[in-house]
């Protein structure tokens, strides 16, 4: 009997191996095996490139909430700007990331596989073009021969050449500096700069010994309009669909909650804000009213998702291409922008 026993556990053993070695197989067959480029079910996590702009987003990074709703592991990045969030997503090492329209143009016109599938904020004042108190400028077309900071190939220097175009300065009349922002606050406390279009935190700081000479928010009415956004690599997106539909859900409460009531800066929410992006607490207030951030409805709507953000991005590669940033356009930036997370949110 004992060897019988012994006879049958061993086939028991041996089917059950095959039925995992067979549904091994079936999965395999299903789910294809685990690339670079995106996770499958049993790789739940995501590396997210974020920067400093100061957005409700911010409180939502710090709150866990994402992480339990979707049971993913987020590894938050922060990165000094757009350029450098685009590169690391380049490289394979980035699944989703902020920038600005200029930076996410210049992607699509450079072939990066990504959509646009979320606008963060409409940037409207919340950048702003400051020069140094006693230096004599009170307009852009003071500011000929003078040293200006500004992050290449951002919302911000985007803004910057359009505002001098307007004034009718070139940049042979300036001297620009590509700068991040970290560097462009310790190059304005040294001295060595004379005027910056940037935003906060850095932008609180240098407008304590600066005035405002113009603003994104001034530009924008005038047709130069920007803004913040989320991209994701195409191929990941396609594979963590839900993951996506949740973000989007989970910002637009986030956004929405804000507006309702915005936060004092005694709130938790805006603590969160200070930690993540290194504004001082009591200047974050101010610089959340400078955005304007579009609903789950509006950023389906035609100013956004549904054709204005494929726009935008077209003029404003076509502006970076006239400036040599760019070497050639894109069939199609429409291609780049995607609502369909919007719309299953929307559901």
């Amino acid at each position: 009997m004992s060897r019988l026993a012994e006879g049958l556990r061993f086939m028991a053993t041996a089917l059950r191996s095959c039925r995992r070695v067979a549904l091994a197989a079936v999965a395999f067959l299903i789910l294809g095996p685990l690339t670079a480029g995106g996770a499958r079910a049993a790789d739940r996590s995501v590396t997210f490139a974020h920067q400093d702009m100061v957005i409700p987003f911010r409180a939502l990074m710090a709150s866990g909430v994402l992480e339990k709703a979707t049971g993913y592991t987020v590894n938050w990045r922060k990165f000094g700007g757009g350029g450098d969030v685009i590169r690391a997503m380049a490289s394979g090492n980035v699944q989703i990331g902020e920038a600005g329209s200029s930076p996410i143009a210049a992607a699509a016109s450079q072939g990066l596989d990504i959509q646009l599938f979320w606008i963060l904020d409409e940037i409207a004042d919340a950048e702003q073009l400051v020069a140094r108190d006693g230096g004599g400028v009170a307009s852009v077309a003071n500011l000929r021969g003078k040293t200006i900071a500004v992050p290449f190939v951002s919302t911000a220097h985007y803004q910057l050449i359009a505002a001098l175009a307007e004034a009718g300065l070139t940049q042979a009349d300036v001297r620009i500096l590509n700068m991040r922002p970290p560097e462009i606050a310790a190059a304005w406390e040294r001295g060595v700069i004379d005027a910056t279009f940037i935003w906060d935190p850095v932008l609180a700081r240098v407008k304590k010994s600066g005035t405002v000479v113009v603003s994104a928010g001034d530009l924008a009415r005038r047709g130069k309009a920007t803004f913040d956004g989320l991209i994701v690599d195409r191929a990941w997106a396609a594979q963590n669909r839900d993951f996506l539909v949740t973000l989007v859900k989970l910002i637009a409460a986030q956004d929405a909650a804000y507006v309702a009531k915005p936060w004092a800066a005694d709130a938790p929410e805006v603590a969160a804000i200070a930690r993540i992006t290194g504004s001082a607490q009591a200047e974050v207030p101010a610089s959340l009213a400078a955005y304007r951030f579009p609903t789950l409805e509006a950023q389906a709507s035609p100013a956004w998702l549904g054709g204005g953000a494929a726009k935008a991005l077209t003029e404003t590669a076509e502006f970076l291409k006239a400036q040599g940033r760019v070497q050639a356009l894109a069939p199609d930036y429409g291609r780049f922008v995607t609502g369909a997370y919007v719309d299953a949110a929307r559901k």
